[in-house]
């Protein structure tokens, strides 16, 4: 789907909560859309958003996110470093993907594959409990990574 096809679904959103697509919300969806995979916390999207619209306000930009998470449009998300940061979400799977987090670089990377399948079943099964959503985070150390406190770290872990 492209970025205008993303828009316009997330128009329809809004609408069906009560809600218009104002000129100050297009742009902040549109940072989220275009830095999809960037995991934006609410200052980084509004300092991208001012680029192109320099009368936005900050707290224009935080109700849009809080609005967009209520509406679970966006899913908000701490990672450990104190930053709240806004995530797309994905129609095409039921749950909300999973995240790979480098405890001393702060890298990220998503894994789309729901691993927590069974798992659900098995929680319904036994349990009685119905799983409406869930996110996984992983916090650890890439063996790849060229950053040189990570070098250290994965010393010390060995």
């Amino acid at each position: 789907m492209n970025l205008e096809e993303q828009l316009d679904k997330i128009k329809r959103q809004l609408m069906t909560g009560g809600y218009k697509l104002t000129s100050q919300r297009e742009a902040t969806v549109r940072v989220l859309l275009e830095n999809e995979t960037d995991h934006l916390g609410a200052e980084q999207v509004y300092m991208r958003v001012k680029e192109k619209h320099p009368d936005i306000g900050l707290a224009t930009v935080y109700r849009t996110l809080e609005l967009l998470a209520e509406l679970h449009i966006v899913e908000k998300m701490n990672f450990g470093d104190g930053v709240a940061r806004f995530d797309l979400r994905d129609d095409n799977h039921a749950h909300m993907h999973h995240h790979l987090i480098c405890a001393v670089c702060g890298k990220l990377q998503e894994i789309k594959d729901d691993w927590l399948f069974e798992m659900e079943k098995r929680l319904e099964r036994e349990y009685g409990f119905t799983v409406l959503d869930h996110r996984l985070d992983f916090t650890g150390i890439y063996h790849t990574c060229t950053n040189r406190d990570c070098k250290r770290a994965r010393k010390a872990v060995s």
